[in-house]
């Protein structure tokens, strides 16, 4: 079970919110009752259902999708209707109606459309259709076809399929993006082709990136589809991470009356409790309240908790021209952090030919003015234990500790607090203007202890010594310990963020004769402060341990995990750092899209000029505050060809600018002349799709980079050699590759979904290659996901079963001079199967890892994250 001290307190607010929200599904289910009933099926000519056909009373604010079955039930007042029902691709069909007291049920065949299809935005009621306009991530009226960018939208149908909840699995539905490498394991650490991302909600800040070291992890409770847009877009987004944007779309309040609930059960006593509600109040105005509650003590005892409320209130007047929608949320989690995975064992390559006892050979180097021995003199005995322990994979892989993590109970988890508000204003004041002002307030507030080191040495040279002092096998009392964790330090975080930002995007759709296209004038604003400090513990290992913590001498021994226990508080720790950060920055954009010759040819130029300022104060040393800022110009050139409707081939070259890291310092001497860090990014690609906007597939080629980047000195240390430079800033990441999406709508009985990404990820240092393979990244991974319907005889309601696939390819560890390590690849095996009762209540069934197969998920410093064994997890929705 999930340690109470882990738990987060259920708050006399958090009950009185959920109160709030079932009152009001209450009181508008009773209010239901003094209203009439029309209820219905909605069909295609060859009587199969159409799933989220749209059916409202003409000018009313009276409506609904129908469920997957092709199921609709309305309720509105006594009186004279027009029915009309529509679904894309099917001729509109309008009904005269009359409600009185008693229950009409009227059935709806809808014929296909003849006429050649326009595009249209996916809002969240088709929730099946294949998204192909992204409007938020360009700010632009383009359609995905005639956009000169690498896009990938995911829409929420296909979430829920796979029952996803969180960003991390959700990345499974498009490429370019996977797992960070060489990480503690905070948050979501994701990269897009191999660089840092930047996260946003409609475009506005959401926390991370810029080197967060307390990120956020982001569920998905209040969102409806997921952007990506790949290579840098400074001009559009602020200051930001160099390999691309992930944008949420967040759920908005509608004009129609809509109402979830969910109850979420599976392994490792994980629950999730869910209600999503939004109504119109008026014809002028509609809220939606959202709140959700979930724990799990996880996989390996991996914890995490989380509760979340989110609310929106949308004003919308009668002539269209002003809109504006007030929004905020509470998220309070508690998340365990295992900051070190399975070990990798550590050896240094080429002075062992084998894992003999008699090759585990003492260093007979002696000290010249004492004559001791320079390195720990293991007796034959101890080498004989230690060969035992040894396998001819240790030191290339990750040690199998067992279905326990190294977490011990002096850490505690990643207790988050995240409020922010947000007001957006849309108004069309003249013909073909639009201006929308956004401004956004977010505080987050995160405590931690985490683990670090935990290192296993068994033939290690440092400085020409074999087992040179702490880097060798622990030795108590003539004892040897060879699988015990040793250079442990335990790390107790604090970290308070607040953010402003503003953004006035003013866009205006002109023509010219033949020749159509869009003014857009972006400014930007942000404020971002934080005050960070973190203290340490360490083992008998380190010189600086006031009261060192115990050693774990068996890593494949929970119990010795276990035994380990007390406060951090009670080990004397030492406050390392303390100070405050700033970062500011303001931009001005100008984006102009041309559309030629019939939309034919889409050309979207953009510049940019942005500044950004940082300023660092120590907060318990004399230092002065000291400061730095750099301003400059980003562009993007973007050209797409159209020859048919179905078929589009683009161009796109872009370079952005990005502050280097909100969490990093700056002293006098290494910021004095830094520029901030640029990416650059350079897209080929080909797009097609059927007429009925049924398939959309993509096929990109990219070579994008983040240069100037800082690294720290190996030279550097603080104890022993602190008069050189703690870091270098000459260091590049490149990658390059071709990445596939696909996504199908064969029939309405078949869908699928697959990704593909090949790509070569490589860090240089001073214009020079140095690691082949991107620390972590992988050069091939590739995901699939399908659902089939089946129908049986004389039934309406389909059996919905769904199969998927993950494969990842072989990673690189290279922490502590690990040198050939790596982590496998691996394929995974994921399965669904669901069933619609009726047109309220939904049943799901999600196993993942099917095959039960051993993976790591994630590469960390100097080890990996094992992948999570066969689970299951049964959803269970009631629609209202």
């Amino acid at each position: 079970m999930i340690d109470q001290k882990r738990r987060l307190p259920i708050g006399l607010l958090q009950l009185k919110m959920w109160l709030i929200i079932f009152f009001a599904i209450f009181n508008t289910a009773n209010s239901q009752n003094t209203l009439s009933k029309i209820q219905g099926e909605v069909q295609d000519e060859n009587n199969m259902p159409i799933a989220d056909a749209t059916v409202v009373l003409k000018g009313t604010t009276y409506g609904v999708t129908t469920n997957v079955n092709g199921l609709y039930e309305l309720n509105a007042p006594t009186g004279k209707y027009i029915l009309k029902v529509s679904y894309l691709g099917y001729q509109q069909k309008e009904i005269v109606i009359n409600l009185t007291a008693n229950t009409l049920t009227l059935n709806v065949l809808l014929k296909e459309s003849s006429e050649n299809l326009n595009e249209v935005v996916v809002n969240g009621k088709n929730i099946e259709a294949v998204i192909v306009e992204t409007r938020t991530a360009t700010k632009s009226n383009m359609s995905l076809m005639n956009t000169p960018a690498a896009i990938v939208a995911v829409n929420r149908g296909i979430l829920d399929q796979q029952g996803i909840t969180n960003l991390q699995d959700a990345i499974r539905n498009v490429s370019g993006v996977t797992q960070a490498g060489n990480n503690y394991n905070i948050g979501d650490n994701l990269i897009i082709r191999g660089l840092d991302a930047n996260y946003t909600l409609d475009g506005m800040y959401s926390g991370a990136g810029l080197g967060n070291s307390y990120n956020p992890t982001r569920s998905l409770t209040n969102v409806e589809s997921i952007e990506v847009l790949k290579g840098p877009a400074t001009g559009l987004y602020g200051m930001g991470s160099a390999g691309g944007v992930i944008n949420f779309v967040e759920k908005k309040p509608l004009f129609q009356e809509h109402g979830l609930a969910e109850i979420k059960l599976g392994q490792w006593n994980h629950y999730r409790a869910m209600v999503d509600y939004t109504a119109p109040l008026s014809n002028k105005f509609a809220f939606r309240i959202v709140s959700a509650s979930e724990a799990q003590d996880g996989y390996r005892d991996v914890s995490s908790d989380r509760f979340e409320t989110y609310g929106a209130l949308t004003f919308k007047s009668p002539s269209n021209k002003h809109n504006i929608t007030l929004s905020g949320a509470v998220i309070q989690d508690a998340i365990d952090i295992d900051a070190i995975g399975d070990p990798v064992r550590l050896y240094t390559p080429g002075i062992l030919s084998d894992y003999s006892w008699t090759s585990l050979v003492n260093d007979t180097q002696t000290d010249p003015d004492t004559g001791e021995y320079l390195g720990i003199q293991l007796t034959d005995e101890q080498r004989q234990i230690l060969a035992n322990s040894l396998n001819t994979l240790d030191g290339l892989e990750p040690y199998d500790i067992g279905d326990h993590s190294l977490i011990t109970d002096i850490a505690d988890p990643n207790k988050g607090k995240e409020y922010r508000v947000k007001l957006r204003y849309d108004i069309n004041p003249i013909k073909n203007l639009t201006i929308t002002n956004q401004l956004l307030y977010r505080t987050y507030e995160s405590n931690f202890t985490r683990q670090t080191g935990a290192l296993n040495y068994f033939y290690y040279q440092q400085s020409g010594v074999i087992h040179n002092g702490v880097r060798s096998p622990l030795i108590i009392d003539d004892v040897i310990y060879p699988l015990a964790a040793r250079r442990q330090e335990y790390r107790h975080q604090e970290t308070k963020e607040k953010a402003f930002q503003y953004f006035g995007d003013f866009k205006y759709d002109w023509n010219l004769g033949k020749v159509k296209g869009e003014h857009l004038l972006s400014v930007n604003y942000e404020n971002r402060s934080l005050d960070y400090k973190y203290w340490s513990i360490w083992d008998a290992d380190d010189s600086r341990a006031v009261t060192p913590v115990p050693y774990i001498l068996d890593i494949s021994d929970a119990s010795t995990v276990a035994s380990i226990n007390g406060s951090f508080w009670n080990y004397d720790p030492v406050l390392r750092s303390d100070y405050k950060k700033g970062i500011e920055a303001y931009g001005v954009s100008f984006q102009e899209v041309l559309y030629l010759f019939d939309e034919k040819l889409t050309a979207r130029l953009g510049v940019a000029f942005s500044n950004i300022a940082q300023d660092y104060e120590n907060v318990y040393s004399d230092l002065p505050v000291y400061d730095f800022d750099d301003s400059g110009y980003t562009y993007n050139l973007g050209l797409t060809f159209r020859p048919i409707d179905q078929l589009s081939i683009f161009g796109n070259y872009a370079k952005g600018r990005t502050a280097y890291s909100i969490t990093g310092s700056i002293n006098e001497v290494d910021e004095s002349n830094r520029d901030d860090s640029e990416a650059l990014s350079v897209d080929l690609g080909i797009r097609f799709k059927t007429q009925d906007n049924s398939l959309l597939a993509s096929l990109v080629a990219f070579n994008t980079a983040r240069t100037n980047i800082g690294y720290s000195n190996p030279d550097y240390d603080e104890v022993d050699n602190a008069d050189v430079p703690q870091y270098f800033y000459d260091r590049e990441d490149r990658t390059k590759g071709i990445e596939l999406d696909v996504n199908y709508y064969l029939s309405k009985k078949l869908s699928f979904n697959v990704n593909g990404t090949l790509q070569d990820p490589q860090t240089l240092t001073s214009g020079e290659v140095t690691t082949e393979q991107t620390k972590g990244v992988p050069k091939k991974y590739a995901r699939f996901w399908t659902e089939y319907k089946h129908f049986f005889i004389n039934s309406k309601n389909p059996l919905l079963i769904n199969l998927g696939v993950r494969y990842e390819d072989e990673r690189t560890i290279d922490g502590y001079s690990l040198t050939g390590a790596h982590i496998n690849s691996y394929t995974v095996f994921d399965a669904g199967i669901g069933y619609n009762i009726n047109n309220t209540w939904n049943l799901r069934l999600n196993i993942d890892n099917l095959l039960n197969e051993d993976y790591y998920s994630k590469a960390m410093f100097a080890g990996a994250l094992p992948g999570e064994t066969r689970n299951f997890e049964l959803n269970v929705q009631y629609r209202f």
